[in-house]
């Protein structure tokens, strides 16, 4: 397992933009696949988005697709995500996962093993 924090959350009107970072202090992230997941009061963890241990291979949620980014820098063991067009429905605690490369990149978050504490992004109308 690696631990994982999380960092870049707070309030933001609609329209605007917020940039998470995902860290793992002193350990290496590239062997790991990493994910943000997200949790609204009352609703299920959710995929968001998810990229491969070397960047080559990235996956989207629907809701996502074409205003969030995901993005990793192994050499600074940091991954992102960059959220644009934000909508109150984006109000979550947005959390970063990490598995291993055993497998491929998946959106289940029963796969990911490792997880941070999360980040909470309000987002007013």
């Amino acid at each position: 397992q690696v631990h994982l924090v999380e960092s870049g959350g707070g309030l933001v009107q609609a329209g605007g933009s917020l940039r998470l970072t995902c860290k793992a202090p002193g350990r290496t992230m590239s062997r790991y696949h990493l994910a943000w997941f997200r949790q609204a009061p009352g609703k299920e963890r959710e995929f968001v988005a998810g990229i491969s241990w070397n960047g080559g291979v990235m996956d989207y949620a629907d809701a996502g697709k074409g205003r969030f980014t995901i993005s990793r820098d192994n050499a600074e063991n940091a991954a992102y995500l960059q959220m644009n067009s934000l909508k109150p429905e984006d109000t979550a605690v947005y959390y970063c996962a990490a598995k291993t490369t055993v497998s491929g990149l998946s959106s289940s978050s029963t796969m990911y093993t490792s997880w941070g504490r999360g980040t909470q992004v309000t987002v007013s109308s």
